[in-house]
């Protein structure tokens, strides 16, 4: 217990607290990075003593109950909480490295569990050590894509089962708020379904918005939603897009390569099929650098025609570019990463995707953009802290010679 004390010893944390309130800005934003690291060690401390309690118990279903109590959780939070613990601990040494080096949070870890807990121990061994390399200092929806894109590479028959069993999950649950307010969610609804029901939502609201309308996008969204769902007007009936990005071989069913869609991340090959052959699915021909995997052109064999610029950007960036930010390309603005009235040019070299949240960040005082050449947007904080964004490929680069025939 000594040692424990140690780690969150009162005097040491008042000294600390007390420097906190004279730092500059860098150190400001250094001394959150070494408390977000050690609270990181902490909770591979905690796992490991939720993980040891619940070996005591051979797993009884009581120990959720007791550890909600005693760590004052509800019993959704505590259940996961020693889930995690276990999964972590006994399956997943090097996540659990990770945590104790201070590069994975509590939380990022529990992707990682929840994403391998039907596999076989083998293959979570697999996983873990796949995703070493690529978790490090990411949060946890990066970590969730990145765990579930491993997940599929190693076991892509599993995983398309998986999703089946999800899907047959779907449910509408009602939580109830503080007075007055409530909330309704469907839950493990079909992704291409719940992604074009938002789209289609968000494109009312900001009809909306443009129409003089003095109530907040948020407002506006949650309004035509419930005004939809209880038969209401709602706006005119419109079909809305989702990007889905996978390969030729995929859609063939000549191999099972996972697939991705825009703004969720990686979706099994067998679930990707049965999106594309909708019956309202619009194929697309996409020309890529076989080197690199990055889009170069977009096909014009397709029903609808191109919008020009605007959707080759989209389509190559995907999602917002901002690190860490994955709200799906239509729902951005296009922005220019050199300002048009400082000499910027609106060309596909000079043009990014934010969404309005990181397109306002862009103006802030001390945040510099820089789009190079090849596409990475690199992105400087007021404290000099550089983060860089690529758009994603859609296939895995290839060497000369080694291209698939043209779609």
């Amino acid at each position: 217990m000594a040692l424990l004390e140690s780690l969150t010893d009162p005097e040491v944390l008042a000294a600390v607290n007390d420097a906190a309130n004279m730092l500059d800005d860098n150190d400001s934003v250094a001394l959150a990075q070494a408390a977000s690291a050690g609270i990181a060690r902490l909770e591979a401390v905690r796992f490991r003593a939720l993980a040891q309690l619940n070996r005591h118990r051979d797993g009884a279903r009581s120990v959720v109950q007791e550890v909600a109590l005693e760590l004052s959780l509800v019993d959704n939070h505590a259940g996961a909480l020693v889930a995690a613990a276990d999964a972590v601990t006994s399956r997943l040494p090097r996540t659990l490295a990770l945590m104790d080096n201070g590069k994975l949070s509590g939380f990022g870890a529990s992707k990682v569990a929840t994403a391998t807990a039907w596999l076989s121990d083998e293959d979570a061994l697999a996983v873990d050590a796949l995703l070493e390399d690529r978790i490090a200092k990411k949060n946890p929806d990066q970590v969730r894509k990145a765990a579930n894109h491993a997940v599929n590479t190693i076991d892509p028959d599993g995983a398309g089962k998986r999703a089946e069993q999800h899907r047959e999950g779907r449910r509408l649950t009602l939580r109830h708020g503080e007075t007055g307010v409530a909330s309704i969610e469907v839950e493990d609804g079909p992704v291409e379904k719940v992604a074009a029901a938002y789209q289609r939502i968000d494109r009312e609201a900001r009809a909306l918005r443009a129409d003089g309308e003095t109530r907040t996008l948020d407002q506006l969204r949650a309004d035509v939603a419930l005004d939809l769902l209880l038969g209401g007007q709602g706006g005119a009936g419109e079909r809305s897009e989702v990007f889905l990005y996978m390969d030729l071989f995929t859609y063939l069913g000549l191999n099972d390569d996972p697939a991705a869609l825009a703004g969720h991340g990686t979706i099994p090959a067998a679930l990707a099929r049965h999106i594309a052959n909708g019956e309202n699915t619009v194929l697309r021909r996409i020309i890529t650098d076989p080197l690199s995997g990055q889009v170069l052109d977009l096909g014009r064999d397709r029903y609808r025609p191109t919008a020009g610029l605007a959707e080759f950007v989209r389509v190559r960036d995907r999602e917002c570019r901002r690190p860490g930010c994955h709200r799906p390309a239509q729902a951005c603005d296009l922005d220019h990463a050199v300002p048009w009235q400082h000499g910027g040019h609106t060309a596909d070299t000079e043009l990014v995707d934010l969404c309005r949240r990181d397109h306002r960040l862009k103006d802030e005082p001390g945040w510099t953009y820089h789009l190079a050449s090849d596409g990475t947007l690199t992105i400087i904080t007021p404290t000099g802290q550089r983060h860089d964004s690529t758009p994603p490929p859609l296939h895995e680069p290839r060497p000369l010679g080694d291209e698939p025939p043209p779609f």
